[in-house]
């Protein structure tokens, strides 16, 4: 983990969520039909998956909580959950739920997702455990970690998409940068900041010759989207 505190992860959902919720609103249905890198989804079909995601928790908190928690947000980024099988059923339910709304009311529905999971985390308790889709037990804050880089990474999706400026925002670079490295400090050499680094590591940018060099000089390792 990055040693963030449970108000830095809450505070890095919401600034993400209302950043993209800007973003959208000044979209037209030419834009939202854009191809994205993340094939074959078009940025409306993105939008419905990142929507879906960001919604989650309010079903997860609504139903009956395990025990204890057995996963944190580094160990739900594993190789099960991309899988070939896993990979097409996502890509099916995107394209699913992007037909079922057109462009207003989708990104009306993402605001709608995104606050009533605010509401929802800020009236847990503390300790509140969840089960995730996949059968993961987390606790609410470790789940909420994993929407930050959801939202914070498919927004760089979005943004290349639309050939506009990345808008990451601080508290959500913050969050996803500590999940990516682990809390580890980055060779000083890369001289990366942490949206290159997010981009590097999520392979939404190539590392160079001489970054891999000093990547595998150092032994650094970060959090690999299914590995």
């Amino acid at each position: 983990m990055g040693g963030e505190t449970v108000d830095t992860v809450r505070a890095a959902f919401r600034d993400e969520c209302a950043r993209l919720g800007e973003v959208l609103s000044g979209l037209s249905e030419a834009d939202l039909d854009r191809p994205t890198d993340c094939r074959p989804w078009t940025v409306r079909e993105l939008l419905a998956h990142v929507r879906s995601g960001a919604g989650r928790l309010t079903d997860m908190l609504a139903a009956p909580a395990p025990p204890r928690a057995e996963v944190d947000a580094a160990t739900y980024f594993g190789a099960p959950k991309f899988t070939p099988e896993v990979d097409a059923a996502r890509i099916d339910s995107g394209r699913r739920e992007a037909r079922e709304l057109d462009g207003a009311a989708l990104v009306a529905d993402f605001e709608r997702a995104w606050r009533a999971t605010e509401v929802a985390v800020a009236a847990a308790p503390a300790d509140r455990v969840v089960r995730t889709r996949h059968g993961d037990a987390m606790s609410v804050d470790e789940f909420l970690r994993t929407r930050v880089v959801e939202v914070g990474v498919h927004g760089l999706d979005l943004a290349a998409a639309l050939a506009l400026e990345p808008w990451l925002t601080p508290t959500a670079a913050q969050v996803i940068a500590g999940l990516l490295t682990g809390g580890r400090p980055v060779p000083p050499e890369l001289g990366w900041d942490r949206l290159t680094l997010i981009r590097k590591t999520t392979g939404r940018a190539r590392l160079s010759g001489r970054e891999q060099a000093v990547v595998d000089g150092a032994g650094f390792r970060w959090l690999s989207f299914g590995g």
